[in-house]
């Protein structure tokens, strides 16, 4: 029997960094091509971080990224992508300013400047979560009048499933004790990475909102940037809420146990008034380099 062990190296990057600080921390793992699904799944629970990505060859797009959280594969990831193109980037890797990946969900578009890596995101689709609100307001210890007025909790999708959540004030938000149970078996009642709780309560312009993100059933308990859900709240922001700009500034993490403020750029894609695709990005700065054995 050969139990022999391999050394597989990966970078942690922190993506949607501000200022050098925060941001949220991704593995990145290159010339993944031999690593098997199982293999892919061991390194990602050893890491132990919300979510890995492994680099391979690619015959259609520019690279293949598979991405895993410790416990399941998942299509997209936002912050792991703009980690690896980030990291891609300054190591030199890359040609020019457009890039590509091919996923198990289809193919997107990524877009750097500077070191800054944008994710192309498809057009939002909208649906109504109104039947379930009262379990949604009981799975984060909150009541009707704690939300924005004129703002209904709707899920949305760019790519991947959130059900947003407006809050009037950043200090409602702050106060969130979510009960990670309750939102599992919402998550997966309507197929969703999780909740994204927000508010455009700020205390500078520099933001256009401040949020939340909750993905029990992805074993997250709460993330620090999530570039799959800023897109459908930029969304949200200019379909419901009427903020018809192109660029939104999102802020994530602010508010966690262990704060690590990151920020999001989105910048939509809109004709006549709609949009039709977006891209949602931010730098990666890499923290340090692990190895993780194998069998």
């Amino acid at each position: 029997m050969n139990t022999s062990k391999k050394k597989v190296t990966v970078q942690i990057l922190n993506a949607f960094a501000e200022n050098g600080k925060g941001g949220n921390p991704a593995g990145v793992v290159l010339n993944a091509d031999e690593l098997t699904t199982k293999n892919k799944l061991e390194i990602a629970r050893k890491v132990g971080l919300s979510e890995t990505a492994f680099v391979s060859k690619s015959k259609t797009e520019d690279f293949k990224l598979d991405f895993f959280t410790p416990s399941k594969q998942i299509a997209h990831c936002g912050h792991a992508t703009v980690a690896t193109f980030s990291y891609l980037k300054q190591i030199g890797a890359l040609k020019n300013n457009s890039s590509s990946k091919e996923t198990i969900d289809g193919s997107r578009k990524i877009q750097m400047i500077g070191d800054l890596a944008f994710m192309e995101q498809l057009a939002p689709k909208y649906a109504d979560v109104s039947h379930k609100e009262s379990a949604i307001l009981k799975s984060l210890g909150l009541n009707k009048v704690d939300l924005l007025a004129n703002a209904p909790i709707q899920l949305v999708n760019t790519g991947n499933s959130f059900i947003l959540i407006p809050v009037k004030s950043k200090e409602i938000l702050k106060s969130i004790v979510p009960d990670l149970n309750l939102i599992t078996e919402v998550s997966k009642e309507f197929d969703l990475i999780g909740y994204y709780v927000f508010s455009t309560d700020m205390e500078s312009t520099a933001y256009d909102a401040t949020s939340r993100m909750f993905a029990p059933s992805y074993g997250i308990e709460e993330e620090a940037g999530t570039g799959m859900a800023a897109g459908p709240l930029a969304s949200y922001m200019f379909d419901v809420l009427k903020n018809k700009q192109n660029s939104f500034k999102i802020q994530q993490g602010k508010y966690m146990k262990i704060p690590s403020p990151s920020l999001i750029l989105v910048n939509l894609q809109i004709e006549k008034d709609e949009i039709m695709g977006l891209m949602a990005g931010g730098v990666g700065l890499l923290q340090n380099e692990i190895e993780i054995d194998i069998l």
